[in-house]
This record gives structure tokens, C-alpha cells and sequence, in this order.
């Protein structure tokens, strides 16, 4: 793929908008190469390459709205995508929640792109593969594990003197190890934005230590627990609690923060004080791009929980002109504050309690309380005096992230969980958590 700069992209949304005879119009143009290397039973399967340019064109007549998309740049193409994204909005139906083209923002830019990650190349994928694959074979073990990186760019443009170019990169690795009889399986999982943050070797060291740590789980009687939850495990689960954080949602009465007839909660305390969550695209650890490609918006560094009281919702343009309320652009990131403590310092200071890898197969079972079920995997043990005692068999769990955030005994440090695209990434800490609910036993492992 040949990455686009900026003047460049410019060149060619300039092009596409001058072509357009529509009322206003909006351009997307974005480029990627991704790589990968997947291997299981301790042999690579698959590897490959995708590179692609994509340029998306929406165009407006009054409230008729039409978009076309392509991945071809001369200017035959580029007026062809045009004439398709006019003739398809002359037909469409006046869309009663259209919003004009946004005016002209400022964007900030942040440090999404990485030379170290944009050079990696197939030798370096298969590198991946050999030290995991290598550490398991020496552990007796069997491994299975993908890794995957993201190198491109990302343009947005509008007839009302809107542009935003931004370079990204990044890079996401999971690998799952278990014993040859299968009695025994470990899981662990990275994503970082600079190559040089990542280690293959280390990665795979703590799978492979869950693995031969798992073997002859013991059943332990479903119920309340005191947990500690590796911040792998508890992306899952609070993940699908900031997806649900929209005003209009709230409002209409369809989620946890819609107030008993009507309106939201905005400002009401739901959670323990030690919850603190913000969204800032310009934090080091988890940077994002400075707009949410879906509305144009700039993005900003805003509240979303603090001291455990509700500070913000996301307000779309149209939603919000409804409301009398400001729009804001969808966050690509999650930050939640933590302490100082590793999870194993967690552990130590546990009397009894469930330590918990990974969280899977979880699925809405309340919108309106955020209800989740799911199950635990891949390295599940019994704490006792400070000290992992022995592995237990896995549990279903019924549990809302409102109510395991009201249960918060402590905070570890927070480390960066997302996934292979600078698309949406959080910071979050390991928590120990009281009275998580286990409701059945599950024999996989």
C-alpha cells in the first residue's frame, strides 16, 4: 500500500468535493496494511497481508442522502463514485434526523503512529510465532496464538471547510496454551500502539504458567466470592457498560441510565467513589484519532464517571439539538483510574477469593440493568491466606458491571487492553472484587 500523506489526501478530497453538484458533501479516504500470523498445535496454519485504500463519498440534497464507496483514484473513478453517491440520494426517501455538514473543527492530533510498528515486516511476525511456539514446545505445552498489526492512515473531509489527516499504528497478540491431554489451559493477550512496548517471550511465559497451573481444577461450590479480576477479564465485562453510556438511549427509558419516568441519570451516584473513568485521546498510553470519523466531530478529554457519580453522555448532533444539548464525538478510548498495585500484590493481600484470567461468551441478559452472563476460562484459581492455592473449574457467572463496580474492595494498576486497530482502546486496572456471583460450574477449561 502506498500511504497517503497528508497533502496528498487532501489532493484528492479537494477533487472529489469540487465534483459533486449535491447541496453539501462528505469524504472519508483511509488506507491500511494489515499483517498477520496465526498458528495452532504448535505449528503456523496462516499468515498473510491485506492492503487497501477506500474512499467513501456522501453527498446531500436537502434531507436525500447517498454514499458510494471506492478503492480506485484516478479521476474517472473518482467522479463515477460521485455521480452513484448523487444518483442514490435523488432516490432515497428525506432522512427526518439528517444533520448538515458539520463546520470547520480543530483537530489535535496525537501519537497513534509508531516507526517501530509500521516496520514490521513477515520476518518479524514469524519471530512472534517461533518464541511462543518454542516456549511452549520446552514446557511440553501446545500453543495456539494470533498476531496481527495495523499500519495506515485516516482522512475526513466536508464541503464546509472540514479536514482531518492522521497517521496510525498498532498491534494486537493473544495466545492460548494448554497441556497435551487438555486437562490445562492458560490465555493471555496484548495490544500496544509501539512495538517496543511489546514482548512476544513474556507474553507467552504467562500463558504457559496459567497452562501447567490449571491442571486438576477442583469444583467449587457456585456463589458469592470475593474475585480478583486480571483487567483482561474485566474489559469484557465494564466494556459493554461504557458502550451504553448514550443519552438518547437513556432518555427513550432503553438502558441502565434512563430514570423511572423519564429523563437520565445523569449526576446520580451509581457506583463505589473509587470509580473514576475518562475518555482522553491524547493520553500516551491508549492515544486515539483527534475526531469520531462517524460524525466529524473533534474529540476532547471529558469525564465520564467521577467519584463514582455520572458526568457525561454522548449526545449525538441530532439527539442533542432535540435535547438542547451540546454534541460530542464518540470516545475512542476508556480510562480508568487504579493504584499501584500488580495483580499478584492483589492476590497477596486476599484472604479467600476466586482469581479470574479471562472472561467469554458473554451476553446481555437486562439492558436496563446491565445484566451479563457469562463464563470464566483459561486459568481460574483459588486464593487462599494470600497465596494461590489450586485451580477450580470454571464458572458461569450472572453479574451487572453497575453492581461489581459498587462492590470494589481495591484497584491495581491499570494497563492498556484493546484491539488491533486504533479504533477503540482502554487503560484499566485489575480489581478485587466482593460478592461476585457464580451461579453454575462449567467442565471446559
Amino acid at each position: 500500500m502506498k500511504m497517503l500523506n497528508q497533502e496528498e489526501a487532501k489532493r484528492i478530497c479537494d477533487k472529489v468535493m469540487s465534483l459533486t453538484k449535491a447541496d453539501e458533501c462528505r469524504v472519508q479516504l483511509s488506507g491500511s496494511r494489515n499483517g498477520n500470523i496465526r498458528y495452532a498445535r504448535n505449528a503456523v496454519s496462516t499468515a498473510g497481508l491485506i492492503e487497501n485504500t477506500q474512499l467513501t463519498v456522501s453527498v446531500a440534497f436537502g434531507k436525500r442522502q447517498g454514499t458510494a464507496s471506492i478503492n480506485e483514484f484516478d479521476e474517472k473513478s473518482l467522479e463515477k463514485a460521485v455521480r452513484r453517491a448523487e444518483d442514490v440520494a435523488r432516490l432515497a426517501p428525506e432522512n427526518p434526523e439528517f444533520q448538515p455538514a458539520i463546520k470547520k473543527q480543530e483537530y489535535k492530533g496525537s501519537a497513534t503512529y509508531s516507526e517501530a510498528t509500521a516496520a514490521i515486516d513477515p520476518e518479524y511476525r514469524a519471530e512472534v510465532a517461533s518464541v511462543s511456539i518454542n516456549s511452549a514446545r520446552k514446557a511440553g505445552l501446545v500453543a495456539a496464538g494470533f498476531f496481527s498489526d495495523t499500519t495506515g492512515f485516516e482522512t475526513v473531509a466536508n464541503s464546509s471547510g472540514v479536514f482531518g489527516y492522521q497517521t496510525l499504528s498498532n498491534l494486537g497478540f493473544t495466545v492460548t496454551t494448554r497441556t497435551e491431554d487438555g486437562r490445562g489451559s492458560g490465555w493471555v493477550t496484548r495490544s500496544a500502539n509501539d512495538a517496543k512496548k511489546f514482548d512476544a517471550r513474556e507474553a507467552s511465559e504467562i500463558a504457559i504458567e496459567k497452562a501447567l497451573k490449571s491442571v486438576e481444577a477442583k469444583a467449587l461450590e457456585p456463589g458469592r466470592y470475593t474475585v480478583i479480576l486480571e483487567p483482561a477479564a474485566t474489559s469484557e465485562i465494564i466494556g459493554r457498560m461504557f458502550g451504553a453510556f448514550d443519552a438518547r438511549q437513556a432518555d427513550e427509558g432503553r438502558s441502565f441510565l434512563s430514570k423511572k419516568g423519564g429523563g437520565n441519570r445523569l449526576g446520580e451516584k451509581l457506583f463505589d467513589e473509587q470509580v473514576n473513568v475518562w475518555a482522553d485521546p491524547w493520553n500516551p498510553e491508549v492515544p486515539v484519532l483527534g475526531w469520531d470519523n462517524q460524525s466529524m466531530l473533534a474529540r476532547e478529554r471529558t469525564d465520564v464517571i467521577k467519584g463514582g457519580k455520572i458526568e457525561s453522555l454522548d449526545y449525538t448532533r441530532f439527539w442533542a439539538e432535540k435535547q438542547g444539548k451540546r454534541a460530542s464525538g464518540r470516545h475512542g478510548n476508556m480510562i480508568m483510574s487504579g493504584g499501584g498495585k500488580s495483580t499478584e500484590e492483589l492476590i497477596a493481600s486476599t484472604k479467600k477469593g476466586i482469581l479470574v484470567t479471562r472472561t467469554w461468551y458473554i451476553r446481555m441478559v437486562d439492558p436496563q440493568s446491565l445484566l451479563l452472563t457469562g463464563l470464566t476460562r483459561d486459568g481460574t484459581f483459588y486464593i487462599e491466606n494470600g497465596k494461590i492455592k489450586h485451580p477450580v473449574k470454571n464458572f458461569r457467572f450472572n453479574e451487572s458491571p453497575v453492581t461489581m463496580l459498587n462492590n470494589i474492595d481495591e484497584l491495581g494498576k491499570p494497563v492498556v487492553i484493546g484491539g488491533d486497530e486504533v479504533r477503540f482502546q482502554m487503560l484499566i486496572p485489575p480489581m478485587k472484587v466482593r460478592d461476585f456471583n457464580f451461579t453454575s460450574l462449567s467442565d471446559a477449561v
